[in-house]
């Protein structure tokens, strides 16, 4: 006896609270671009011209993170049979590469002010520039890390993470043009602009480790592998006699499990097969936008370890605690 079920969350085009958040980040970092290019001219202070280029790798990576939120949630087609989920992914991780690029031209231009001291003027102005772009930051990066928890989207994440590093340098920043104007000590300009190029590392690798982690089909946590595991269990009283080959990953905001689960003699194909649909509708209670695909074999297929006793109780079955 063998037979296959799958089932795939149901897609039916582009998220748009996935599409709104990501064009409320367009429009912020286009913003605050403008106001940190005027006052980085302005001033003379590399740091605000670091928080500028900052602000513009923001905006790139939010204009990536539209494009494919708006991609991933494209139904499956006969090229991309499992979906376009890793899009997301795919732009996260370009999402932090670029995050590394701007920290190394942020490294070298704050090097050369310091063999090369340049004076910082109008010291106020910059100041309130990036009081309010870290204020603005600080509301937009909030905004967008609820919607990337409601709707899991790992481009979201990368953006929300982006602009929660940029409201952090922008404090120190901050700090670093009131120590100017209180000292009138320039080196500290410089200095401020290598210690946001290296918090700006921090982020960009994080981010990196994170999508990457997806893009190799590294498997699902083990509370959600946990989950999957007395799942299957719990149906040892509707003739399951045991399982094997638990494959789970994710991509996107969807995971994708298979298996192959044993039955005991004589549950007939017609049981089994009404069993794991059964089987996948309690795997997808405890799974967000989980793909579920169960291969169904006879007991004699069980390993030994792997048996699950008849007399198991389902969990829905068992008292509260």
């Amino acid at each position: 006896m063998a037979d296959q079920l799958t089932s795939r969350p149901a897609l039916t085009g582009a998220n748009p609270r996935k599409t709104r958040a990501a064009a409320i980040s367009i429009a912020s970092n286009t913003m605050l671009i403008l106001l940190k290019i005027a006052a980085g001219a302005i001033t003379g202070s590399v740091a605000i011209i670091s928080e500028a280029m900052h602000s513009g790798i923001d905006l790139l990576a939010s204009v990536i993170a539209y494009l494919s939120v708006r991609k991933a949630d494209v139904p499956a087609d006969d090229l991309h049979p499992y979906g376009h989920q890793k899009v997301e992914n795919l732009a996260a991780a370009i999402e932090g590469m670029l995050i590394l690029v701007g920290a190394s031209v942020i490294i070298y231009e704050s090097i050369l002010r310091l063999i090369n001291p340049e004076p910082v003027e109008s010291i106020g102005l910059g100041i309130a520039v990036i009081a309010f772009s870290m204020v603005a930051n600080v509301v937009v990066s909030t905004f967008l890390h609820m919607r990337a928890r409601e709707t899991e989207s790992a481009a979201l994440q990368g953006d929300a993470s982006h602009l929660r590093t940029d409201a952090v340098t922008s404090g120190g920043v901050l700090v670093g043009l009131a120590l100017v104007q209180i000292t009138g000590a320039e080196w500290i300009d410089p200095v401020v602009a290598l210690l946001v190029a290296g918090a700006i590392i921090t982020a960009g690798v994080r981010i990196l480790a994170r999508s990457s982690r997806v893009l190799v089909d590294e498997t699902l946590p083990d509370e959600e592998l946990g989950a999957i595991r007395e799942e299957v269990i719990a149906f040892g009283p509707r003739g399951v006699a045991g399982f094997h080959k638990l494959r789970a990953r994710r991509a996107g905001a969807s995971r994708y499990v298979d298996l192959h689960v044993q039955f005991r003699a004589p549950t007939t194909l017609e049981s089994a097969h009404e069993t794991a649909h059964a089987l996948q509708d309690a795997i997808h209670g405890r799974l967000r936008n989980a793909d579920v695909l169960i291969h169904i074999e006879p007991e004699d297929r069980v390993k030994p370890g792997t048996e699950i006793p008849a007399q198991t109780p389902h969990l829905s079955d068992q008292p509260p605690t």
